[in-house]
């Protein structure tokens, strides 16, 4: 049975400087739970005035941040890490009704938040630059790391606690101090984290909240106190904020967008390809960048791998993300359902056939929720929208090929470079695929290849701005290097 969930969040505030703060915007947004249609708090879109506040206080904080010893700068981490274990079914919850999807996979999701900040913690080893002695005669060389400044970061939806876990907790460990802005649809959980942020020791200005939405973005990019900013989401606004930044010598990362291929060979094991198409498929409504966007099965694996998916996308039952029982959630908004059911029309007239139509399915005890059912269309070819263009819904496109250099061919076709999976038992046909496609994250017998967070984040092509992609990587992006020759005579 369905615990009642929270039904009202109030009206959200800032925190600036180590207080929160009410925004001095008279202009706020509804955040609304996808599943029921109901407002469940108020978020401000925050005025000049608030970027200032904030972008100040971090310029502020930073001029003893960075004087700060790196182990002193990673302790309260280690304190925010056991309050975020000590919360994190409550921040699950809270990501469920704000995001859509289901607890199971808010409950991951808060296990991988919590990676990043042991990650953060080894930033001591992470940092430490290098020595060099007698590259000439009585000549030593020494690789310095120097925080940079104050930096901001810009969000995705789908991901409420882990996307600006994969940034700002690295860039505030390095010495930087930072502003982060949520994205105005699910402005809760950063909220709540920040709120535990508030008890760890950090000192007033290294870590500051605002709340907004494009307006705050462009303010903070604009403002002279900001060194760059780090980005998620869509691969147009990305490209956008990257060349922005260019013009105003600032710097950028940006991990954008994502059309993922799913290969399976006749010699796979059907079986484990369809349940890891599942997830990575209809997985969080297919709102993530690893999200599966075209099954290519190759030759003989057509048949069997067209009607298992079919099989088994049937049977998922939908429902709020906080039913234990639920296994596809809401996406998050009504005009996200409204684009992805429109992307399928479209591809419907371009010549798809509908195995499995999820446009317009009924959930009797949540009929004002944001429901879109797994959805599967067959025989997409490469011209239609549906192959091009990423849909971030639960949809499979299948595209059957001949040979494995066919669906190379396709992921070769496509503006985008993010991910791309192959299942197969042969060891040659997976070190030819991991060696010829052109994207940044590869999965062989791995349906949602993530990365960890002591590594970095893939992407190639249109799927990333920027030639440090985050995480653990995020230190150099965040810090300059100081090289310096020194003789003792």
């Amino acid at each position: 049975m369905l615990e009642e969930p929270k039904s009202d969040y109030g009206t959200l505030r800032n925190y600036v400087n180590g207080e929160w703060t009410e925004s001095t915007s008279d202009s706020f947004e509804h955040v609304v739970d996808p599943a029921t249609g109901k407002v469940i708090a108020q978020v401000p879109n925050s005025s000049q005035e608030d970027v200032d506040k904030a972008v100040s206080a971090a310029a502020e904080a930073f001029g003893d941040w960075k004087r700060t010893s790196v182990v002193q700068r990673t302790r309260p981490f280690f304190r925010l890490k056991q309050l975020l274990e000590d919360h994190k079914e409550d921040l699950a919850r809270t990501l469920v009704q704000e995001m859509g999807k289901v607890i199971k996979e808010a409950r991951g999701e808060m296990l991988r938040a919590i990676e990043e900040i042991e990650a953060t913690c080894a930033v001591p080893t992470t940092t430490r630059g290098y020595h060099q002695e007698n590259i000439g005669p009585n000549l030593n060389l020494r690789v310095t790391y120097i925080p940079r400044g104050v930096f901001f970061m810009v969000p995705s939806f789908n991901f409420p606690a882990m996307v600006p876990l994969e940034y700002y907790p690295y860039a505030v460990a390095a010495g930087c101090t930072f502003v982060n802005k949520p994205s105005p649809q699910v402005p809760i959980t950063q909220t709540r984290i920040f709120e535990l942020i508030d008890e760890c020791g950090f000192p007033p200005g290294v870590l500051n909240l605002v709340h907004g939405g494009r307006d705050v973005v462009h303010n903070l990019m604009e403002h002279p106190g900001t060194e760059g900013f780090s980005f998620v989401g869509s691969s147009k606004v990305g490209a956008e904020l990257y060349a922005k930044a260019a013009s105003l010598g600032k710097r950028g990362q940006a991990a954008t967008g994502a059309k993922n291929h799913f290969v399976v060979m006749p010699d796979a094991d059907f079986e484990k390809a369809a349940d890891a198409a599942m997830s990575a498929f209809f997985g969080a409504g297919g709102q993530r960048c690893l999200a599966g966007a075209v099954l290519v099965p190759v030759g003989e694996a057509y048949e069997p791998m067209r009607d298992l998916l079919v099989e088994k996308a049937s049977q998922w039952r939908l429902g709020h993300g906080l039913d234990e029982t639920s296994d596809l959630g809401p996406v998050v908004s009504r005009s996200a359902r409204d684009r992805i059911v429109t992307m399928v029309d479209r591809a419907i007239g371009e010549g798809a056939e509908p195995l499995l139509d999820g446009r317009d399915v009924n959930v009797a005890e949540w009929p004002e929720g944001a429901f879109v059912g797994p959805t599967i269309l067959d025989g997409v070819t490469p011209d239609m929208e549906i192959a091009r263009e990423e849909v971030f819904g639960p949809v499979a496109a299948i595209s059957a090929v001949d040979t494995m250099d066919d669906a190379i061919s396709l992921i070769d076709r496509s503006r985008y470079g993010h991910s791309a999976v192959i299942f197969t038992r042969s060891g040659a046909s997976g070190r030819e695929f991991e060696s010829r496609v052109p994207v940044g994250n590869i999965g062989v017998n791995v349906g949602v290849p993530a990365t960890q967070s002591w590594a970095t984040l893939g992407g190639l092509k249109e799927s990333a701005y920027g030639s440090l992609h985050g995480r653990a990587e995020s230190v150099l992006f965040y810090t300059d290097r100081k090289i310096v020759a020194e003789r003792w005579d």
